[in-house]
């Protein structure tokens, strides 16, 4: 008999037992397996011998900061890290995400806006495998084939710049996360460009005429003073996203 898919693993670093709790009760609610850290160093620990498949975690933490909590996984692993952030924490929430983060859920959060972003970024951990070994990528309404260097949206095939396609294929590959202006430029460009947002700006605004069917974007969202976030399916995604 074939055995049940074990529940997936979260691992929550907050200092402040309140929210601890909430997510905890939250997050084992809806079938994951639950362990919590009060902070960075505490939570390296665990991420090493427990081995979760995600990782939620504050930005500001006594010992070990959720930035330096971000750089210290990313040595080793690639998985999901979602941060939490207070509003006034801009420059703080974007050093996260250009150490490594995946997205964030700014507090006070919605507990239904948290757990679809756990379910997005579960849903890439367990499709990232496949991709990885295949010249293609299929996402929402698009479907990328390196080899022929063709996209279609729907069926539609888009005529893209090399740059654009470029753009896209990495927004394609990294879909629902929130990348950053920097983390952009350097993959488009390389680490030289990666003072130059104009650049970005107009390579964004040229992909959008080309993807979206009106003025307000849909698929290529603007986070603002952060970067984009690409959403493949958005007929597919929550209001309260």
């Amino acid at each position: 008999m074939e055995s049940a898919k074990e529940p997936s693993k979260i691992l929550v670093v907050d200092d402040e037992d309140q929210i601890t709790r909430v997510l905890r009760t939250s997050l084992g609610a809806q079938g994951y397996s639950v362990e919590s850290a009060a902070n960075g160093l505490q939570a390296l620990e665990k991420f090493e011998h427990w081995k979760p498949d995600l990782i939620i975690t504050d930005l500001s933490m006594p010992d070990m900061d959720g930035v330096q909590l971000c750089h210290a996984v990313r040595e080793t692993s690639k998985i999901p890290i979602i941060v939490l952030s207070v509003r006034d924490q801009e420059r703080i929430k974007v050093q996260a995400l250009d150490a490594g983060a995946d997205d964030y859920v700014t507090k006070p959060f919605s507990i239904q806006e948290l757990m679809a972003r756990v379910r997005a970024a579960l849903r890439r951990k367990e499709t990232a495998a496949l991709e990885a070994t295949s010249n293609a990528i299929t996402a929402g309404d698009f479907v990328l084939n390196h080899d022929f260097h063709q996209v279609f949206q729907k069926g539609r095939e888009l005529h893209l710049t090399p740059k654009e396609f470029d753009l896209l294929s990495y927004l394609l590959q990294h879909s629902d996360r929130v990348l950053t202006h920097r983390t952009l430029l350097v993959n488009i460009w390389g680490a030289y460009n990666a003072d130059q947002p104009e650049s970005l700006r107009v390579l964004v605004a040229q992909l959008r005429r080309k993807i979206e069917q009106d003025d307000k974007p849909r698929y290529l969202i603007t986070e603002p003073w952060v970067g984009y976030r690409f959403i493949p399916a958005p007929d597919d995604v929550p209001q309260n996203i």
